[in-house]
């Protein structure tokens, strides 16, 4: 991977957030990428239950300030970011004050999806892609963890198919058995097609599942890595029936070679 460019998106990740199977994984994973002389560059939500102080979070002044619409909604994009010290990883953070200034990840209190998670999604999204842009950084492989981060893989191949920067990046998505349970909002396919995504690219998400949300992204994506030993049944099949590259599920302590053979042999190749 000596000098491979690989872009990391994650939903979550350690040390920012408690240790999971995504955000263990989100973090060893670039973590070997660098150790085997990989460019990297990590990306996450800046949920408000992050400690900035104690994570030395700082906003880049020089990457914040442009607006990104969702659902015909100028919203303000603020990027901060920190460092992994002992390992010398930086990590990016897509902010907005509307959608990530609460205290909490994905459910309020009382275990409550929040309303508009799926318009976080949308704009975790695009954030990531606009300031990949504004770094004028051309990965080789895009790697996408957990489901927050999950429509990427759509927003790429779809809304931003003509951007030249990401012509030649190979997206692989992580499939996880983390999810939620229910639905986001129904809206949600509509909030999509208003992008100019065609209605075909996600239908699934006329019920927005975690599985059919996984679904879309697993179809936009060129490799996928089966992350969790135990899958929903209809998201093992609908991954089964693909005809990209699939790592099956190898575990935290064994992913190393795995992943890199991955990378150079089916996702590079």
């Amino acid at each position: 991977m000596t000098d491979k460019r690989v872009l990391f998106v994650a939903s979550e990740m350690v040390p920012y957030l408690p240790e999971n199977e995504v955000s263990s994984m989100a973090y060893e994973s670039p973590r070997m990428v660098n150790d085997r002389g990989g460019q990297i560059r990590i990306f996450m939500p800046r949920f408000g239950n992050i400690n900035e102080r104690r994570h030395q979070l700082h906003e880049v002044i020089r990457l914040s300030g442009m607006n990104l619409v969702v659902n015909d909604m100028d919203m303000p994009l603020i990027i901060k970011v920190a460092s992994i010290p002992k390992e010398r990883i930086q990590v990016y953070f897509i902010d907005n004050e509307e959608y990530f200034k609460r205290k909490a990840t994905f459910t309020d209190e009382d275990g409550n999806l929040f309303p508009d998670n799926d318009e976080r999604a949308i704009f975790f999204a695009k954030g990531v892609v606009e300031t990949v842009k504004k770094l004028n950084w051309n990965p080789d492989i895009i790697h996408v963890h957990g489901w927050m981060a999950s429509l990427l893989p759509l927003y790429l191949k779809k809304y931003y198919a003509d951007e030249p920067l990401f012509a030649e990046s190979k997206i692989v998505t992580s499939v996880y058995n983390k999810g939620f349970e229910g639905t986001l909002d129904k809206e949600m396919i509509n909030k999509v097609k208003f992008d100019g995504i065609d209605e075909a690219a996600v239908k699934a998400l006329e019920e927005p599942t975690y599985s059919n949300i996984l679904k879309v992204a697993v179809d936009h994506s060129d490799a996928v890595v089966v992350a969790s030993e135990e899958l929903p049944e209809d998201l093992k099949s609908h991954i089964d029936g693909l005809s990209v590259p699939v790592q099956p599920f190898v575990s935290l302590y064994e992913f190393e070679e795995a992943y890199n053979a991955f990378y150079e042999s089916k996702v590079l190749s």
